[in-house]
């Protein structure tokens, strides 16, 4: 809810505000029983608010004013109208939905609800605790299951959200950030979803500005900077254009395309390259009748300049996820500067600005929008996500996956287009065709070749499964380290196989998935139903069986192992360990030493503890104090005499530094095994420090100690297991 203050009287909002001349704009042109519903509802809202205002000062009405204009300006009707003028006047004043109902009926009430209910969205990153985030999940499930029902709620909430954020400066800069983080995950992408074009870019604009204000400015700046030039520039291709376009008897409509500052922003991320080599900061928009008139227009423009190989789209032949069509291309244009230039009909153009909010206009003369049943659709689908997940979170996860705006489009052998999320693998592929498909995977086949299930799909490849007769889900599909799955649809449709399965045999997968992770990162096992009880499960067989169906990680199970060693004393040969307390002292290194102030510390090498393992400290005669994990053989065998050498240690906040740490590996020797393990290590950063290695003759079996250098206990986790998934690897663990 927006930060108001009672400062403001109706005759200070009727002298701010000129509502004749905003009513003349917004509802001048439509029916009289039209205006009068919109009438009835800017009265009932200057009313409503009539003692409120903004964090700006500005009287409250102008928000609802504001909002209702954005929705008008998306063609929506004079319902979808009159809610926006009273979106607010449920959550923050005395006015009952029974009253809108009375007042406005059925259709404005229902409206003005949904918009209510989508007003609740909290902040997604940065919350601690399990529950406020399960909460947050929750909240936003519930929104987005009731905006399915009728698409103008979440229309009306965008346009909301367009205000709100052209107006944050008046917010402080906590907020700004939260509210920016907000849009950028959820309403953003739900524009881009939904096809709405000119709300989607000036939401991305505008949350980059607050997110990252430095490089928002840097581009603007470079932006501005040469904007006569390119002005100039644009104005050249516009002309040589149209006089080409006239000649070969093509009608068409040329204007300078705006390239928006947040699309700049990411393409240089994503591209790793400056501001100087994007090819589309210069670009026009050519708006003709026909969509065979496009492909012709195609010709001319690369007839005219040379063509950028590799920078060209066909969005008409293949539209995207939100049903946007038109043919992108970039050519060198006059003095050799790039410009990109995009090619659709006018109803192309129309559909790509206003997406499903043009369906109304067609609407209202009786007219079939496959574009709207299809966006229509894709909202309908969120019903029935809600029984393929266990999770709000995992509801949540999957909608930002869906709704992202990078997509790949690869071909069945049948020659059928498959629209999936940049990123997916061959196994999200299986799955998407169909869940028994993708149960039964055994193998695929992109463009002929054979392919791991964890190859990650690009545009244009043709891609077959193959299939085993009985399915059979492997619980390692579920671990996002290993990379088989990445779209939210496919790991559901895993876990809920794996839930249907016997709960006995889930336990007994469960078991045996935490004792090999335990095992493998050489962590001592704690209290394990202090462990059930810390992650909200009934008893241990609870958790054992929510980990072998997939429904949790072994990552989450060992963190909290962790976190309950450093909370039990130390132990030494299972005895009481005499540690010397005091007040905390200041932060040393990466180590907080509790009891003795400020001392110089060093990791012990016979153990190499890292962060986030349950760590000791044993002060050293002239050398300060040695970190050991509280595991260490050496500290278990400290004698009696020695043990009030022990003192309380604690990773600091944010260790900075990277770690030692030896591994071992067994592995059935072959060319190459050294090489796939080195390449493993390096995709993941990770610096080695020495290879010992050995093979035995007899039966060829290597041998291998590695030291690395890792961040975190994470990291070491994610890189045994990629290591153990390696050919021929039959175990790799941490040395103890």
């Amino acid at each position: 809810m927006v930060a108001r203050a009672e400062t403001s009287t109706p005759q200070q909002q009727g002298e701010t505000l000129d509502l004749d001349a905003w009513f003349d704009a917004v509802a001048g042109a439509r029916s009289a029983s039209e205006q009068q519903l919109i009438r009835a509802a800017m009265d009932k809202a200057r009313q409503a608010h009539r003692e409120q205002t903004r964090a700006s000062g500005e009287p409250y009405l102008m928000h609802s004013l504001a909002v209702a204009e954005i929705v008008h300006h998306l063609n929506l009707d004079a319902e979808a109208i009159a809610a926006a003028i009273l979106h607010d006047v449920v959550e923050d004043t005395e006015v009952t939905l029974d009253e809108l109902e009375q007042s406005f009926g059925a259709g404005v009430a229902r409206l003005v609800d949904g918009v209510t209910k989508m007003g609740h969205i909290g902040e997604l990153r940065g919350a601690p605790g399990a529950g406020r985030r399960g909460g947050q999940s929750e909240s936003i499930r519930k929104l987005l299951l009731a905006m399915a029902e009728d698409v103008r709620v979440v229309l009306i909430k965008l346009a909301d959200r367009l205000h709100n954020m052209r107006t944050l400066r008046h917010l402080d800069e906590q907020r700004q950030r939260r509210i920016a983080r907000e849009t950028l995950e959820i309403y953003a992408p739900l524009a881009n979803r939904l096809g709405i074009w000119q709300v989607k870019w000036e939401l991305e604009d505008l949350s980059l500005r607050y997110l990252d204000p430095s490089a928002y400015h840097h581009i603007a700046s470079l932006l501005d900077g040469r904007r006569v030039d390119r002005e100039r520039h644009i104005e050249e291709v516009k002309q040589k254009l149209q006089a080409a376009l006239a000649e070969v008897g093509i009608r068409a409509e040329i204007t300078g395309r705006p390239k928006h500052i947040y699309s700049i922003w990411r393409k240089m991320r994503r591209k790793n390259v400056d501001f100087h080599n994007i090819f589309d900061v210069q670009a026009v928009r050519v708006l003709v009748d026909r969509t065979s008139e496009c492909y012709a227009a195609l010709g001319i423009v690369h007839g005219l300049w040379q063509h950028i190989p590799h920078e060209f789209d066909d969005y008409i032949a293949s539209p995207k996820a939100n049903n946007y069509r038109s043919l992108h291309t970039a050519v060198i244009g006059p003095g050799g500067k790039p410009v990109e230039v995009q090619i659709r009909t006018h109803e192309m153009h129309e559909h790509a600005e206003l997406g499903i909010a043009a369906h109304w206009r067609y609407k209202e003369g009786g007219g079939v929008d496959a574009g709207f049943e299809k966006k229509i659709a894709w909202l309908r689908q969120l019903l029935e996500w809600k029984d393929e997940e266990p999770s709000a979170e995992a509801f949540v996860d999957r909608f930002k996956s869906e709704s992202v705006e990078e997509r790949v489009y690869v071909l069945t052998p049948q020659g059928q287009v498959i629209d999936l999320p940049a990123g997916a693998t061959a196994l999200d592929f299986a799955y998407h065709i169909h869940t028994d498909v993708g149960h039964r995977c055994r193998g695929v086949k992109v463009d002929g070749r054979m392919v791991p299930l964890t190859y990650e799909l690009s545009s244009g490849e043709q891609v077959e499964v193959l299939t085993a007769r009985q399915p059979s889900p492997s619980r390692d599909w579920l671990n996002p380290h290993l990379g088989y799955l990445k779209t939210s649809r496919a790991r559901a449709k895993v876990r809920h196989w794996f839930k249907q399965q016997d709960r006995e045999i889930s336990v007994g997968a469960g078991r045996a998935i935490l004792e090999r992770e335990l095992h493998r990162l050489g962590v001592k096992p704690a209290n394990l139903d202090k462990v059930a009880e810390r992650l909200n499960f009934k008893d241990l067989d609870g958790l054992l069986a929510a980990l072998g169906r997939g429904d949790i990680q072994a990552g989450q199970v060992v963190g909290v192992v962790l976190s309950l060693s450093d909370e039990a004393p130390k132990t030494a040969q299972d005895l009481p360990i005499v540690h010397r307390r005091a007040p905390r002292a200041p932060e040393a290194d990466n180590f907080r030493i509790l009891g003795v102030g400020n001392l110089l510390t060093q990791t012990a090498r016979c153990c190499h503890p890292v962060p986030n393992d349950p760590i000791v400290g044993y002060i050293t005669r002239g050398r300060g104090v040695t970190i050991h994990r509280s595991d260490c053989p050496n500290v278990l065998r400290l004698k009696e005499e020695d043990r009030d050498r022990l003192i309380d240690v604690e990773w600091g906040a944010s260790p900075a530094n990277l770690y030692p740490v030896d591994i071992q590996i067994r592995a059935w020797d072959r060319q190459g095994l050294l090489r796939d393990i080195s390449a493993v290590l390096a995709n993941d950063k990770i610096n080695v420090i020495e290879v010992r290695t050995r093979t035995d003759r007899k039966d060829m079996m290597a041998h291998m100690e590695l030291s690395l250098e890792v961040a975190d206990i994470g990291q070491l986790s994610r890189v045994l297991g990629r290591i153990g998934q390696l050919p021929n690897i039959l175990e790799v663990k941490r040395k103890v």
